[in-house]
């Protein structure tokens, strides 16, 4: 069993006007609001008590769109951040909710697809019981616009660097996170 968190903070300010009334995660993609994806990848990877972290202003359409998820066969609570400071203080914010499982962290402004998915989805999964946590990247052109990943020669995690001046990867991270349940120990350090 696994918890899972939707951290759905930020101002969207990159899409204003649109996301001055309603959070970037409202706002509709093909047929469904952006939020709706991050959801899918937590309930594929068999995840059913969901935080959904946000700001005050935004838990209220999160907790009109999901209530208490039982609907979805779902448990979902909801968390406070009152401004958007990042995945650190959401672990932390999340101790309680988390307890001694293992959990998936997931932003919920990303759309993850794609034929593999299930399959590095399972991967992760099994690396979380043999003790080890995973970090979804993806390659970008561009990545001193990101947080990047440096890893060793063997895909260890060596560090990540917030949109680094000097290419040291163009593997940023992506925006899904499986943590070994010990993260809640490790965040107060960030």
């Amino acid at each position: 069993v696994m918890k899972g968190i939707l951290l759905a903070g930020g101002a969207g300010t990159r899409l204003y006007p649109i996301t001055i009334p309603i959070s970037k995660q409202i706002i509709p993609v093909y047929d469904k609001p952006m939020i709706y994806y991050p959801m899918s990848i937590l309930m594929t990877s068999g995840i059913k008590d969901i935080l959904i972290v946000s700001t005050p202003k935004d838990l209220y359409n999160y907790k009109k769109l999901f209530h208490d998820g039982s609907h979805l066969g779902l448990n979902i609570s909801y968390k406070e951040q009152n401004e958007p400071r990042g995945i650190a203080e959401a672990l932390i914010l999340a101790k309680k909710f988390i307890g001694n499982y293992n959990v998936c962290l997931i932003l919920g402004d990303n759309i993850f697809y794609g034929d593999n998915l299930k399959k590095s989805i399972n991967k992760a999964l099994d690396n979380l019981n043999k003790g080890f946590s995973t970090i979804f990247g993806v390659s970008v052109e561009n990545p001193n616009q990101f947080g990047v990943i440096e890893t060793d020669s063997n895909g260890q995690l060596i560090s990540i660097i917030e949109k680094p001046q000097n290419s040291i990867s163009k593997t940023a991270v992506s925006g899904l996170y499986f943590y070994t349940n010990d993260c809640t120990k490790y965040v107060h350090e960030l």
